[in-house]
């Protein structure tokens, strides 16, 4: 069997039925090799599903937000003349009765519903994007990957249960292509031991697409963006940024982990560990080459900046103000991890102990609640977290420009802040 490459496709691409038909020119300019094709939900799908899930509880409201949903898909259905396939229709329709279904099941945890509702947008586009091709002539199979990524039942963060998984992508998926040359799968979802739908992670379609990178021992892996490859920073939030040729595993990590938006944190190290190269190339401008993100390279990198919104302070003190001794961090880090909290930066003096964490949902809530009748907590919220690798002096300033620090730490080449902007008449 020829080898197999690994292409993954997110929600920009497969927004509208012009960009649909560019994926397939993109993918058709492969069609000599064995592709495995992994795709995030159409456009803004995933945020429109989460509306979907607000009103659970209101299957009335909850239906009208599934409707414009369904219209959307239905009007890039006929706008790629698909509109005669009963197959692809029957399969949609299908897809919508789950949701029904879903929003008929009484006395389940929000991120149980979460996952069996917004999990239905990837199964969606696969679904659409694969009619395509195979009206092209493709020699195509569509697959479904909760019948190979296997998970734990900690629904919205699934964590992959590698053995099984990889099972399974020995017996479900390597076959395949000894009858076809293309298969399309689905990113961000799984399934538990019980096949109940689970996801894993806000954009983890990149995860996905490394899992099976992993498991088919890939050629190579390519991330498709709207950008022309890795950027040494956001282009709609910070001037000047300029494109990486070549990063190495380990500074895609460090980027990824201090948060870099260009791939998921989870994504290197499935590929690092079986040294499976990976390239993130622009689907606006196909034909450039992108960044290659491999092995060790012996390149100086220039400042690369992260900027985090929706970030909160918590700052946390016993409520005798004694000291904040080891069995309290203990406590504490435990309850962090119960409730899911993401800490990106802490600072711990001998009264108090501070942490910068992703503000999501209301779990800084719950967790504040949950630790009340032990510590008193300060919680400062709407915060901007910034961190500046191989950071220079000049370009440290410049970002604290009109801010006001609360938060800051340096260690070796790194430097994180924590900000908030100066309110406008303090500026005056």
């Amino acid at each position: 069997m020829n080898s197999i490459r690994v292409f993954k496709f997110g929600g920009a691409s497969l927004r509208d039925a012009s960009q649909v038909e560019n994926v397939v020119s993109i993918i058709e300019r492969y069609k000599e090799q064995k592709l495995m094709v992994i795709v995030s939900a159409m456009g803004k799908t995933t945020n429109q599903m989460e509306e979907v899930v607000k009103h659970f509880d209101n299957k009335t409201k909850a239906l009208e937000k599934l409707d414009i949903v369904k219209q959307n898909h239905l009007a890039i259905i006929r706008d790629l003349g698909l509109s005669k396939d009963d197959s692809l229709l029957s399969d949609i329709n299908d897809l919508f009765v789950e949701i029904d279904w879903a929003l008929d099941e009484p006395g389940q945890t929000y991120d149980y519903n979460y996952d069996q509702i917004v999990s239905i947008g990837e199964l969606l586009s696969s679904k659409i994007l694969t009619a395509k091709l195979k009206q092209n002539g493709a020699s195509i199979s569509w697959l479904d990957a909760r019948d190979v990524i296997i998970t734990n039942d900690i629904y919205r963060e699934g964590w992959v249960e590698w053995k099984r998984t990889k099972e399974n992508i020995a017996t479900k998926v390597k076959p395949l292509f000894n009858e076809v040359d293309l298969v399309v799968s689905q990113g961000f979802i799984g399934s538990t031991n019980e096949n109940n739908t689970t996801t894993l992670g806000r954009e983890g379609s990149d995860y996905s697409a490394a899992i099976f990178s992993y498991g088919l021992d890939a050629e190579d892996m390519t991330i498709w963006k709207d950008v022309p490859g890795v950027l040494t920073g956001d282009p709609r939030k910070i001037r000047n940024v300029s494109k990486l040729d070549n990063i190495s595993y380990r500074e895609a990590i460090e980027m990824t982990y201090y948060g870099a938006k260009v791939i998921h944190p989870k994504t290197i190290k499935p590929l690092q560990n079986k040294n499976i190269s990976l390239y993130v190339k622009s689907f606006i401008h196909p034909e450039g080459e992108g960044t290659l993100v491999s092995s060790e390279v012996d390149t100086q990198y220039p400042p690369i900046v992260a900027i985090e919104s929706e970030q909160a302070i918590i700052s946390i003190s016993t409520l005798d103000f004694s000291f904040v001794a080891e069995h309290h961090l203990s406590y504490l880090f435990q309850e962090f991890a119960k409730h899911r909290i993401q800490i990106n930066m802490m600072q711990n003096s001998a009264i108090s102990f501070s942490v910068c964490v992703n503000d999501i949902d209301d779990r800084v809530i719950a967790f504040t609640e949950q630790i009340k009748g032990s510590f008193k907590t300060k919680v400062e919220r709407n915060l901007e977290l910034i961190s500046i690798r191989h950071y220079q002096k000049d370009l440290v300033e410049n970002m604290k420009r009109g801010k006001i620090i609360k938060l800051e730490e340096r260690k070796g080449d790194m430097t994180q802040f924590v900000v908030e902007d100066i309110p406008q008449m303090e500026r005056i």
